[in-house]
């Protein structure tokens, strides 16, 4: 009997050895996931800066969109699907920090309609209205900048008449 127990036992080193394995590589996966910043399409994301920074360098200004505030604070924007990265710098050119981006669809509510290979987003918070969104239909989405364009000078061009006044 006591034979078996210690065979049995010896059944269950590489079973502790695994375990082992996977709990030092569960601690070292959120260190990873910290220098991960998820940023929604079109939306700003805060980010504290460490002290001394001087020099920011973003990898890829098409994916994400970086700027420094007084008091240490940083604005990610996303402004189109991907993942990039951002070095921070001090003066003498040393890395304080390197974290990735990753630019992911926005966390509203949408309603994505398909006709065929044609795809159009709408927001849906409350009523549902057309969306710009990167990948849509090149009329649909080329329509939409259109009027957002339009809408936009013609609120500039009247703000401008009443600050004028």
């Amino acid at each position: 009997m006591t034979a078996s127990r210690t065979l049995g036992r010896a059944n269950y080193r590489p079973l502790h050895r695994l375990l082992a394995i996977l709990g030092i590589i569960a601690l070292a996966a959120p260190a990873h996931a910290a220098d991960r910043i998820l940023a929604p399409l079109d939306k700003a994301t805060i980010l504290h800066l460490p002290d001394r920074a001087a020099t920011i360098v973003i990898g890829n200004p098409l994916i994400a969109d970086l700027s420094i505030q007084p008091g240490g604070l940083a604005v990610i924007t996303g402004k189109s699907y991907g993942e990039t990265n951002f070095v921070v710098l001090d003066r003498s050119g040393i890395v304080m920090t390197e974290k990735t981006v990753e630019v992911t669809f926005p966390d509203e509510q949408a309603v994505v309609v398909y006709r065929g290979i044609d795809r159009e987003t709408y927001s849906c918070t409350p009523d549902c209205s057309r969306r710009l969104t990167l990948g849509d239909a090149p009329d649909i989405f080329d329509k939409a900048m259109q009027q957002t364009t339009s809408r936009n000078t013609q609120s500039a061009a009247a703000g401008g008449l009443a600050g004028g006044r």
